[in-house]
């Protein structure tokens, strides 16, 4: 793409979003009642995590996905670490995941105290790949009387959590069949795809639970919260009671069978989430009219940009394009951010980083090739 190209797609995104100097790339929006909620949960003096608009906010969640339960907390991460200990996972436990994902999944996993293994990702989804999956376990998984082992480094291999990458869902039909046939526990990592379906069903209900994200910039924000959605009732029980302090329900005694956690999403937090889901379908609406504004965009000018992946329905979260090589990608990158469009590239490979270098991983050449040329560029809400 060359600098014409370039300065031309400056102005295109200029004039999606003509009252942002510089143009964000995902800010919050806040169009409904989420000042009236805020005031209402003041008065009512419930600011911490008891209140009713934490409960409605679950209940929004529920109605939404069409999971059974959901446990509100304090932030994506959280949920994970949550989940993760309330299913028994921990020290010399092994969580295959993707390499292509933001830092907090692998976070979660190691704040669980167990070790992150990396696949690769597929070109038409930006996530977890089944047959990268699939071949990692042929070439590492034994299983004895005890369970599932990986045969290199005596770790149980005791879960699978894909992400659905920028809110496209993953093959994950697919990633359930291996995951049955191996007969691991398959938790989603749906932080991205609030609102995203595959064949018609919610990301996030495909496997025994999953987290979802309500970051400051997500579609949906509470500042800062998360989620764990699941059909477990025992597993939502668990989590709701370690992220809550371990406190046995009494009137006036405190009394914690174990040590807890104090992870809990505040009432007043809930109340902005309460009040964004009540505008959440003209949200999910907007954000696919942007992208279909992109997608002809770019079409017309002959550069790669990221659609939904077949037999699903994407949130959009944050739009992406796929440019030439890491020089053109690098280009794009600097002329934007000094013409006031922010965009940034898709996260360094969780392999590369310090704290993940020496986990187990498959070979990645797919999630390679992506981290030099894919481009987030601005996905905020127009309404």
């Amino acid at each position: 793409m060359n600098i014409r190209k370039i300065d031309e797609t400056m102005q295109f995104i200029k004039s999606l979003y003509p009252d942002k100097i510089p143009v964000p790339l995902h800010a919050p929006r806040f169009l409904g009642n989420e000042k009236k909620y805020l005031l209402e949960c003041i008065d009512t003096t419930y600011v911490s995590y008891v209140g009713d608009f934490v409960i409605d906010f679950e209940e929004h969640i529920k109605n939404l996905t069409g999971a059974r339960y959901a446990v509100a907390m304090v932030n994506g991460t959280a949920a994970i670490h949550m989940l993760l200990t309330a299913a028994g996972i921990g020290a010399g436990d092994e969580v295959i995941t993707q390499t292509l994902t933001f830092a907090a999944t692998a976070a979660g996993i190691k704040h669980s105290q167990a070790e992150p293994a990396f696949v690769d990702v597929d070109m038409e989804t930006l996530g977890m790949s089944p047959e990268s999956l699939r071949a990692y376990l042929c070439a590492t998984a034994e299983r004895d009387s005890r369970g599932l082992f990986n045969k290199t480094n005596g770790r149980r291999i005791s879960a699978v959590m894909p992400m659905h990458t920028f809110g496209h869902p993953v093959k994950i039909d697919e990633i359930a069949a291996v995951c049955e046939e191996y007969n691991i526990p398959l938790f989603e990592d749906a932080a991205e795809s609030l609102g995203s379906k595959y064949k018609g069903n919610h990301t996030g209900t495909f496997g025994k639970a999953a987290v979802i994200s309500f970051n400051g910039n997500k579609p949906v924000t509470t500042g800062g919260g998360g989620m764990v959605i699941t059909d477990d009732e025992e597993l939502a029980s668990r989590i709701r009671h370690i992220s809550t302090t371990a406190k046995r329900k009494h009137r006036w005694e405190f009394y914690h069978d174990e040590v807890g956690y104090n992870l809990r999403l505040p009432n007043l937090n809930a109340a902005v989430g309460c009040a964004q889901m009540e505008y959440f379908d003209q949200i999910l609406m907007n954000k696919r009219e942007t992208a279909s504004r992109y997608e002809s965009f770019f079409k017309s000018q002959g550069t790669a940009f990221f659609t939904e992946p077949p037999e699903s329905d994407s949130n959009y979260w944050l739009n992406a394009i796929i440019l030439r090589d890491r020089a053109e990608r690098d280009a794009f990158l600097e002329y934007s951010n000094d013409h006031g469009v922010q965009t940034r590239p898709v996260w360094t490979l969780l392999h590369k980083l310090p704290p993940y270098i020496n986990c187990p991983r498959s070979k990645v050449d797919n999630a390679e090739w992506l981290e030099d040329r894919v481009v987030n560029i601005p996905s905020g809400v127009r309404i």
